[in-house]
């Protein structure tokens, strides 16, 4: 991935990548574990993405992880929650639900590998991409 770096475990994404929209690389939002709350740094990266779509409009794919902690049922199920919870704060901000794509991975694409049952937390993420189409 671009555009990224590791500060004391957590990925920050570049603000020049958010604030530019570059199609290249996506942001991220990550969730504590067993909850579906935006943590302030998630609501700033929403607000910079709603900013951005304000600016130029077009499609946006909400991808739902999660990490390796639980069966994989429930994974994809909280993955799907991850990623309407970003859809429902975009519509909330004036972003029409047409413009949005929610996908869920589940456990299927972890950022950190980790054995089965592992907690991590930059695999429980939403990854937002605007996109010439979808």
């Amino acid at each position: 991935m671009k555009n990224r770096w590791t500060l004391l475990g957590v990925i920050v994404v570049a603000a020049g990548a958010v604030a530019q929209g570059t199609p290249s690389g996506p942001a991220y939002i990550f969730f504590d574990w067993g909850k579906g709350e935006l943590s302030t740094d998630s609501t700033a990266t929403l607000d910079t993405l709603v900013e951005r779509y304000r600016q130029a409009p077009g499609p946006i794919l909400i991808d739902g992880h999660s990490d390796r902690s639980g069966p994989v049922g429930p994974n994809l199920a909280s993955s799907r929650k991850r990623a309407e919870i970003a859809r429902d704060y975009f519509v909330a901000h004036g972003i029409p639900a047409s413009a949005m794509r929610v996908r869920a991975y589940g456990e299927a694409d972890p950022i950190i590998a980790t054995e089965d049952g592992v907690r991590e937390v930059q695999n429980r993420r939403v990854e937002i991409r605007f996109v010439a189409a979808y």
